[in-house]
This record gives structure tokens, sequence and C-alpha cells, in this order.
């Protein structure tokens, strides 16, 4: 593995899934990758939360895979559908692209 892949693998990582191993595998394959994250729009800013999963995906850009950004409105419009005690407030379709409008 060269130091580049090793240190992007390890560096502000704290887990691989389904394993390291596995996402070694691929992305040794020489296979070009894509990658995404989905991005509540229920905030009213980014934080240095997002910072660093968006630097850890522009290391994997350099390296020539697809990266995709999604800030998505369908879940912001339902709220937390997973049933937690302190679930996300659902949001209008209007206070949600309100958010999501850069200014």
């Amino acid at each position: 593995m060269t130091k580049s892949l090793k240190e992007i693998l390890t560096r502000g990582v704290e887990a691989i899934y389904p394993s390291k191993e596995a996402f070694e595998k691929a992305l040794k394959s020489g296979k070009k990758l894509t990658i995404y994250i989905g991005i509540d729009p229920t905030a009213p800013f980014l934080h240095l939360g997002h910072l660093v999963v968006l630097r850890k995906l522009r290391q994997f850009q350099d390296l020539g895979h697809k990266i995709i950004l999604l800030i998505g409105d369908f879940t912001a419009t339902i709220g937390d559908p997973t049933g937690k005690l302190s679930a996300r407030k659902a949001l209008t379709k209007r206070e949600v692209l309100k958010k999501v409008t850069i200014q």
C-alpha cells in the first residue's frame, strides 16, 4: 500500500464499513469508485465536522474517484425516520429551500 493511500485510510478515520480490507481491495483494484455523502439541510450552516468529511472526499477525488455531494430535501421534509426519541423536526419545502440556498 502506498504511503498516501495508507494515510487516507488511517488519518482522520475512525471506522470503515463493511471493512478496511474490503475498501482497500476495491481501491487497489484500479477501478474508479463513486463515493457520495448526503448532507442534511435541517441545520442552517455547515460546521467543522462537515469539513473533515469533505476533506476526506477531496482526497479520494484527487486519486481520480468520482465524488457526489448530495444535499437532500426529502428526508428534511419528513423529519427523522429512525424513530429516535429526539427526532429532527420535519421541515416544509420552503424551509428546506431556504436552508440550501447559497447566499
